[in-house]
């Protein structure tokens, strides 16, 4: 569909944006304090009723982790692509969370501008700028210069770090054929590609967080479904999952999105527990609530508009909390998360 510009809301947006400029990381003070709120959610649709943005500012995160399909984009036209990015941006709830929580994020497809595409996506570097205009990130930043938009954040306080680490799917991913609706196994392709690869051993070898948080668009745990998932490269998964089992990484949690329903399940790879928080969509959630497997689940699928809260607290010992929850700050899914 050919997207209508109305320059003067872009610009009244621009000027509402750029007077509740978020702070700089560098100007946020550290909070002393036993424990930190996460927020992150995926999927929302920029032309759709928006109402979680409230919920989440009242959670007072921490961090507010965006897991891709900011927007809903499906374009090679910039112009069209930055329209949608400011027309979430003014949202007057979530300028509110801008002021006073860090932002990060990530892509996934819709996003990064085509349906399920991956390296071949022509205007991926037109459409990286776009991301990082959107996410504020300074023009002095690594991702500005480079390829993919895959990015490591530590959070801490007095008691807990917990490094954020958020995994570009989309830049360098292979080919993924798709018949009669399902997605076929590509057991020579890569997602991350070798510089990625790189990056990312390096960021979990030389770690001394309590906490990991990985934030990758497509899940890396389930297996079974037909969709889009780290399961449709084995090769590729099975070397992300033995990175972490080899490397003794503490507390990994990945965090992701894409499916349109939320969902929190736990792996044990070689000894390493490791678990996988779902959370999509915050605006348009599945119109299916069919049972769905996935061997791994903890208890029950979510098929309301949701988000993720990752609630960290150190008392002597470390507690991880675990929630999805939907409008109101509804609990659909608690867990206590233990390694």
């Amino acid at each position: 569909m050919k997207y209508s510009f109305n320059l003067p809301f872009l610009l009244a947006s621009i000027l509402l944006i750029n007077c509740n400029t978020t702070k700089k990381q560098a100007d946020r003070p550290t909070r002393s304090t036993s424990a930190i709120t996460i927020a992150f959610g995926s999927c929302s649709d920029e032309d759709k009723k928006q109402f979680l943005w409230d919920d989440i500012v009242g959670e007072q995160p921490d961090i507010w982790i965006w897991l891709g399909d900011n927007i809903y984009g499906d374009t090679e036209n910039m112009d069209e692509l930055r329209a949608k990015y400011l027309l979430q941006k003014s949202n007057t709830d979530y300028q509110e969370l801008r002021k006073n929580t860090t932002i990060l994020g990530v892509w996934d497809d819709h996003d990064y501008g085509l349906n399920d595409a991956g390296k071949e996506y022509s205007k991926k570097e037109e459409s990286q700028q776009e991301l990082l205009d959107f996410l504020d990130v300074p023009n002095k930043d690594p991702r500005r210069s480079r390829a993919g938009v895959y990015h490591s954040y530590l959070l801490e306080n007095d008691f807990i770090k917990t490094k954020i680490i958020l995994l570009d799917v989309r830049y360098f991913r292979d080919e993924l054929i798709t018949v009669d609706g399902v997605k076929q196994a590509n057991a020579d392709g890569t997602i991350l590609g070798t510089e990625q690869w790189k990056w990312l051993e390096n960021e979990l070898r030389n770690s001394k967080a309590d906490i990991h948080l990985i934030g990758t668009g497509i899940q890396v745990i389930p297996e079974e479904h037909r969709w889009e998932k780290w399961a449709n490269f084995p090769n590729e998964r099975e070397k992300l999952l033995n990175l972490i089992a080899d490397l003794k990484v503490k507390n990994p949690i990945f965090i992701t999105g894409d499916r349109h329903s939320g969902e929190i399940s736990r792996l044990n790879w070689k000894g390493q527990v490791m678990y996988d928080i779902t959370s999509s969509s915050l605006t348009n959630p599945r119109s299916s609530t069919t049972f769905e497997a996935n061997k791994y689940r903890l208890g029950k699928m979510v098929f309301k508009e949701n988000y993720g809260i990752l609630q960290i607290e150190k008392k002597g010992k470390l507690n991880i909390r675990a929630y999805l929850k939907s409008d109101n700050q509804s609990i659909e899914v608690e867990k206590t998360l233990n390694f």
